[in-house]
């Protein structure tokens, strides 16, 4: 092969593998599960009369892959919570749900990791958002404990944040892992006795949801004051 073509061939590659082609690659990805989300609507698939017929501990397995898909395309985790309860109970619920939760928190931080990583960085020059990187790349385990402890805060931008910083893998995982058992377990709980709305069940799951929300409302003026100090320092 001649030596201009390989010299084409080679900046082509380069190219292609760069951090913004990368970053390109993902944001493609993402708004395409979307689309495809909006369009086939996967968390039906277990109310069709063909995943009536999985035995249970199938049918958690597959909601536990589609919560997973669901929420790397930025499906709302409540509304997927919710169903588990509808479908499967508050224990088998839970379960399902966690283990969607971990997996999709998992899918996201990968994807971000491996492709929006080198190009994302560069652009982190707010004062906030490098303070907020600051906060998960020195501080992994407990900032994003605060941030799955506290409802409200969007999943999938908190997965791909989080990718964008220095967080290892374990810490990631961890945090998510123990971080969303209070209110993935209370929107369960919740959906399972939605059909009973006065039952004492389902007011104490709606009254820890509605607590810790204003909860988190609080903590997030108060990050926000200490945000802007650690900015201006």
């Amino acid at each position: 092969m001649p030596a201009p073509a390989r010299a084409l061939g080679a900046r082509c590659v380069q190219s292609l593998c760069s951090a913004r082609a990368r970053l390109v690659l993902l944001v493609v990805l993402l708004a395409s599960a979307a689309a495809l989300v909006i369009v086939h609507q996967p968390q039906r698939m277990l109310t069709d009369p063909a995943g009536q017929h999985l035995g249970a501990s199938t049918a958690v397995l597959t909601f536990g892959v589609a919560y997973a898909l669901c929420t790397a395309a930025f499906v709302p985790r409540p509304v997927l919570n919710i169903a588990a309860g509808v479908l499967f109970g508050a224990q088998w619920g839970t379960v399902g749900a966690l283990a969607g939760t971990v997996a999709g928190a998992g899918i996201s931080f990968g994807l971000g990791r491996l492709l929006g990583q080198d190009g994302l960085r560069p652009l982190l020059r707010g004062r906030w958002l490098q303070a907020g990187d600051r906060q998960l790349s020195l501080r992994g385990f407990r900032a994003m404990l605060v941030l799955r402890l506290v409802p409200g805060v969007p999943f999938a931008a908190s997965n791909y944040g989080a990718a964008v910083s220095r967080m290892s893998w374990g810490t990631f995982l961890g945090a998510t892992a123990v971080g969303s058992v209070p209110n993935t377990a209370a929107y369960v709980v919740a959906g399972s006795r939605a059909t009973e709305p006065a039952s004492p069940v389902f007011l104490a799951a709606f009254a820890f949801i509605t607590v810790t929300g204003a909860a988190a409302a609080l903590v997030g003026w108060r990050r926000r004051a200490q945000l802007r100090a650690a900015a201006g320092a």
